[in-house]
């Protein structure tokens, strides 16, 4: 068929169709698909609420439930590093410089000794032993910036810590909380107010009992006298002069301390504190004398 013939016909069909306009220009068939989609089992809304189940309600699954499926931290190989992790005690950290704040804004009394209570009292620290925090981790930030002279009980310190510290003529010292006591510690007017007497502090447990028991770590179950070389040796490898405490004239403050078993200056365990007649109500019976005993 010759090429003259093909041209002819072409040009009579393109006669015969109508002109191309907006109104009949129309997608090539099957180009576009369809986006509805069919009702099907829900009626094609589920109104918000989600799949089957707990999905229709607002209790919000805990962290890491994949609604039944194997969780993302069981669908991996074991690692050692994590294991107990959910156990390991918690030290939420306070710094030098924040603490020296609290004490150039008069949160804090340095003519008394500070310990977690004193902190927490000055709102700036939030504990939460629900939570596995066992209390303070006194970080080195702003060492050179602190000043103050201070008896001082926190939970855990590092060796910079325990220099800036004692350089200023101040004692530190590291103290073990159960977690009785620190929910007693958290809030002590609450725990007054319940009429119960003072609980017992617990000894550290078993993996702790050689930190607080280390001189280095000035641990409140070890051996004064062996705190006291700690102290020097400390000095001379710093480079400061270790003031004496002896001759200060807050050297009662200075030298002040619970007993192991004690949770708050000045109260014992087995008394009961009355806010409202402000009394104190001590225990007599011999039995519950040895039971609050060290």
């Amino acid at each position: 068929m010759s090429s003259n013939i093909i041209k002819d016909r072409a040009l009579n069909i393109l006669r015969t169709l109508p002109r191309v306009t907006l109104g009949n220009i129309r997608d090539n068939p099957g180009s576009k698909q369809c986006q509805k989609r069919g009702r099907g089992q829900h009626g094609g809304d589920k109104h918000g609420a989600g799949n089957k189940g707990s999905g229709q309600r607002q209790n919000f699954m805990r962290v890491g439930y994949e609604t039944g499926n194997n969780p993302f931290y069981l669908r991996f190989p074991y690692e050692p590093y994590y294991k107990g992790h959910h156990l390991r005690r918690q030290y939420p950290p306070v710094s030098l410089h924040q603490l020296q704040t609290m004490i150039d804004t008069d949160r804090i009394d340095i003519t008394k000794p500070i310990d977690l209570v004193t902190l927490i009292n000055t709102g700036l620290y939030k504990l939460k032993p629900d939570e596995h925090q066992f209390g303070i981790n006194l970080t080195d930030v702003g060492a050179d910036l602190f000043k103050a002279k201070v008896n001082l009980e926190v939970q855990w310190a590092s060796e910079s810590v325990i220099a800036a510290v004692e350089r200023n003529g101040g004692v530190i010292s590291t103290a073990y909380y159960d977690q009785h006591s620190l929910q007693a510690m958290i809030n002590a007017q609450k725990f007054f107010e319940r009429g119960v007497p003072i609980p017992r502090r617990l000894l550290p447990p078993a993996d702790a009992i050689e930190y607080y028991s280390d001189p280095v770590n000035r641990g409140y179950l070890a051996d004064p006298a062996k705190i006291s070389e700690q102290r020097l040796i400390l000095a001379q490898k710093y480079g400061y002069v270790l003031p004496k405490i002896e001759n200060d004239p807050n050297y009662d403050m200075l030298t002040e301390c619970k007993d192991p078993r004690q949770i708050f200056f000045g109260l014992h365990p087995g008394w009961v504190v009355n806010l409202k007649d402000k009394t104190i109500l001590k225990p007599q019976d011999e039995e519950l004398l040895r039971h609050y005993a060290s």
